[in-house]
């Protein structure tokens, strides 16, 4: 068999972030309380987390220039999404303007109320796709939440809650990787390297994902063929290979070519392919709109060959700076103002992690990912005073306040 010359695939964080993020998207949602009709557009929904995802994507291609890339930007996105329940002032404003929600379009209580439409509608029972969604929070014994955190932790995002002893720092590290590996089926193994002693608070979401392509591949046609890693590099890969009628768009524009596979389910995966040197020229026009115009014209096509290797690919990222960059800084800052959570302001971010794992094979797809995000409380002022200049000194005895010593130090060298 004969392997067409392949730059890396581009973007498999998309194929998430295409199936959760525009396929799946929430139906018009109608909010009712006591005194109005709250109205989720799901287009603009759609749209910020599409623009997250890409902005989370070139932040991440930037900082691993040679290294393959997976992850989940709507796994990402509720996370912080549920994390900013418990923020308010300027920190609420920036967690969700980092999101690139337009705070100016839609309202704060609306995105919340489009997350938790878009958890009922992705957890939706299917019998052509695996695909579960899901939220929790491990909390410290002594830890009080308001009473309005826990109700809309549990009513918005579905969050389960633990009591968890943070005071052995390795069981809860390790109650926690055992609950996102459990309902990852096993692909996230170990979310949280290491659990810092001051955490109190941790909330977790999880994705699980898996689907059988509607053509699939036949493993007889799989051969082991050239992957270009670089114009000096090339590894030896498992290429499957179909013949089949599929969405397809040749971008003459950007210099890419665009193939869409499709699952039982209907749901998809977009592949996209840059012509040789232009990935990172592709990458940096990465913006919801050209999204929106390659679906617009993808047309089905006979492709006689279509090659695709075979691959499982793991990422774990610690995304603290990476979100300090996209402009969410405060929540790891003495300035946070995480105050919704327990009614006081001494509570800081101390991490946000996050773990993806991919499998494309024969068959079809299993994806998983997960985002932890560790709370801890504020330490203590350091205060510093040096006695480094002459000082006096008084020694009280404690019972009857009598001073038995007093005096000055000028010279502590001098006897």
């Amino acid at each position: 068999m004969r392997a067409e010359r392949m730059s890396p695939l581009l973007a498999l964080g998309l194929l998430l972030a295409g199936l959760c993020s525009v396929h799946c998207l929430p139906e018009n949602v109608v909010v009712k309380d006591q005194d109005r009709r709250a109205h989720v557009d799901d287009h603009t929904l759609a749209s910020s987390n599409t623009d997250f995802a890409f902005s989370l994507y070139k932040q991440l291609a930037l900082k691993n220039p040679n290294n393959n890339v997976i992850f989940s930007p709507l796994s990402v996105s509720i996370a912080l999404g549920f994390l900013s329940l418990g923020a308010r002032g300027s920190t609420l404003t920036e967690i969700l303007e980092g999101l690139k929600f337009n705070l100016t379009e839609i309202q704060e209580t609306e995105i919340h109320q489009g997350f938790q439409h878009l958890l009922q509608t992705l957890n939706r029972p299917n019998n052509q796709l695996q695909l579960s969604v899901g939220n929790a929070m491990f909390v410290q014994d002594q830890l009080k939440l308001l009473d309005k955190f826990r109700e809309d932790a549990h009513v918005l995002y579905s969050s389960e809650a633990f009591p968890t002893n943070f005071g052995d720092p390795e069981a809860a590290r390790s109650l926690i990787n055992d609950y996102v590996k459990n309902k990852t089926q096993g692909k996230i193994e170990e979310l949280f390297k290491v659990l810092s002693p001051e955490t109190v608070l941790v909330l977790v979401n999880y994705i699980y994902f898996k689907a059988q392509w509607k053509t699939r591949f036949d493993p007889k046609h799989t051969e082991q063929a050239e992957f270009h890693v670089s114009k000096n590099e090339t590894v030896q890969v498992p290429m499957m290979t179909l013949d089949l009628k599929t969405p397809y768009f040749r971008d003459e524009e950007l210099g890419c070519t665009l193939v869409e596979l499709t699952y039982t389910s209907n749901d998809s995966a977009l592949f996209i392919l840059p012509d040789e040197g232009k990935m990172q020229d592709l990458e940096a026009k990465l913006i919801p709109e050209t999204l929106t115009r390659w679906r617009n014209s993808l047309q089905p096509s006979r492709i006689h060959e279509l090659y695709l290797p075979k691959f499982s690919i793991k990422s774990n990222y610690e995304l603290n700076d990476i979100l300090f960059q996209l402009g969410i800084k405060k929540i790891f800052t003495d300035a946070a103002d995480l105050s919704g959570v327990t009614g006081t302001r001494n509570l800081v971010v101390s991490q946000v992690v996050h773990g993806a794992a991919l499998d494309v094979d024969e068959e079809g797809t299993e994806g998983a990912a997960a985002t932890g995000i560790s709370i801890g409380k504020l330490a203590l002022q350091r205060t510093t005073v040096r006695f480094d200049r002459p000082f006096l000194i008084a020694i009280v005895l404690k019972d009857t306040q009598s001073i038995i010593f007093l005096g000055k130090v000028t010279n502590p060298t001098q006897a």
